[in-house]
């Protein structure tokens, strides 16, 4: 006789890239193995398409993680974590006054959103005549590049990530513009044009959230700001 199938509670999400309500379940114990023979694997590619075949599979399948920005699959799967193993999570975190004890703090995952800089914006003003507009990062771009040195990975994400130029009068759009002529176009920038650039993916949306520690040895009190899913794992 087969046994039974169990019931699966739901629960519902707001995605932050669009604000649209998601229903999602808790992950299964056999989705879980297979997420932790990907962390055991220390392979960063095979941990990212385990977490997005994770959320694909947790939110019925409405959600497909490759084609969302990397803040949104952060988002959900911390969400869906939650929900799994616990509500709070423990993180040894590092007393900022002398750089070295160790504190143990329980944070509340409920309390850990995505934040956005007041300064962010994708419309990259290079001159008075010249912008330039920018997509946000899917996980398989910042995947894709695993083996480059950090400069080829940043000349080729802003090649994914770039959405068109407008210049004078003319709009030039990414289905139109090879690679080759992007990277030839951010060579020309100047130092403070490709800083603005970059400013883009520095101040983009991402997990943050601050937390007060005292060290045990000074008493100084100090804040602690986490940022991306990696700081909320334990």
């Amino acid at each position: 006789m087969a046994l039974p199938k169990l019931d699966t509670p739901k629960y519902q999400l707001t995605l932050p890239s669009t604000g649209e309500k998601i229903d999602y379940r808790p992950f299964l114990v056999k989705e879980q193995k297979i997420l932790m023979m990907a962390q055991e694997s220390e392979d960063e590619n095979m941990i990212m398409r385990g977490m997005s075949d994770l959320v694909s599979s947790c939110t019925f399948d409405k959600l497909d993680a490759s084609k969302l920005p990397v803040f949104d699959i952060e988002y959900v799967f911390l969400k869906i974590r939650s929900k799994s193993v616990g509500e709070s999570v423990d993180l040894n975190l590092i007393c900022p006054d002398d750089g070295v004890t160790t504190v143990t703090k329980k944070v509340n995952i409920g309390d850990i959103e995505i934040q956005i800089s007041k300064d962010h914006t994708n419309e990259i003003v290079l001159a008075s005549d010249v912008k330039m507009y920018m997509n946000y990062p899917m996980m398989s771009d910042i995947t894709a590049f695993d083996g480059d040195d950090e400069t080829n990975k940043t000349f080729k994400l802003i090649c994914r990530c770039f959405k068109e130029l407008h210049y004078k009068d003319e709009i030039y759009h990414k289905i139109d513009v090879k690679d080759e002529d992007i990277i030839s176009f951010m060579d020309q920038l100047d130092t403070e044009q490709f800083m603005e650039v970059t400013k883009f993916f520095e101040t983009m949306p991402k997990l943050r959230h601050i937390v007060e520690v005292e060290n045990p040895k000074t008493k100084v009190k100090s804040e602690v700001l986490l940022e991306g899913l990696q700081s909320f794992l334990g």
